[in-house]
């Protein structure tokens, strides 16, 4: 029942919410990244600014597990906490191979597909963030259901970066002649799109805690 939510041993709630913050942490970096591309100085700045969020959230990652294996009594199932954690995991890691795939292959510019995406990645990061901080307190059911909702918007928007993954894709296609610009942009239009992808598995996970202790 949404009794056992409460927490008896390790403050994985709190942990959970760090971790998110580190996401939308890279995620907002990154979206500086973006705008300022054209500046090398700043876009190596906001490069750092994405490791170093993504290694603060794997710390956070290895912190959870640990305390895992030490806690006798857990809030929720030993392995909702672990596919949660390490599907947010995920989440940092596909946006910091983002910034690493534009550096890698050289990227000139950016696209209005780029932003468009990375615009969603940033909104999806934030509402992930707004449905881990209501975990703690889904044995109200006021709060489990705004957080089903917020489950349903990242839905959405992950079905917006799926439609606009597939214009930009028509349009490359069809109007770039470059084919090395055409391997280069797929790739990083790909994984932009992963990013929203796994922002909904982790929507995904926290339904299926919500519903198994209601």
């Amino acid at each position: 029942m949404l009794g056992k939510l409460l927490p008896r041993e390790g403050n994985f709630f709190e942990m959970f919410n760090q971790h998110a913050e580190r996401i939308v942490e890279a995620a907002r970096a990154f979206e500086q990244l973006v705008a300022n591309y054209n500046d090398v100085h700043l876009r190596e700045q906001y490069n750092r600014d994405v490791d170093n969020a993504e290694r603060a959230a794997d710390r956070v990652t290895h912190d959870v597990n640990l305390l895992l294996h030490k806690t006798f009594i857990t809030p929720i199932d030993r392995e909702q906490i672990h596919k949660l954690i390490n599907t947010m995991d995920d989440v940092a890691d596909l946006i910091q191979d983002c910034a690493e795939t534009m550096a890698l292959y050289d990227v000139r510019q950016m696209t209005d597909e780029i932003s468009r995406l990375t615009a969603l990645s940033v909104k999806c990061c934030g509402r992930l963030k707004d449905a881990v901080k209501y975990l703690g307190k889904i044995a109200d059911p006021a709060v489990a259901e705004a957080t089903l909702k917020t489950c349903e918007e990242i839905d959405r928007i992950e079905s917006d970066a799926d439609r606009v993954m597939r214009s930009a894709m028509s349009k490359l296609f069809r109007e770039e002649p470059d084919v090395r610009e055409v391997i280069k942009l797929k790739a990083i239009y790909e994984l932009l799109e992963t990013v929203t992808d796994k922002c909904e598995d982790v929507a995904n996970v926290i339904e299926g805690i919500i519903l198994e202790n209601s």
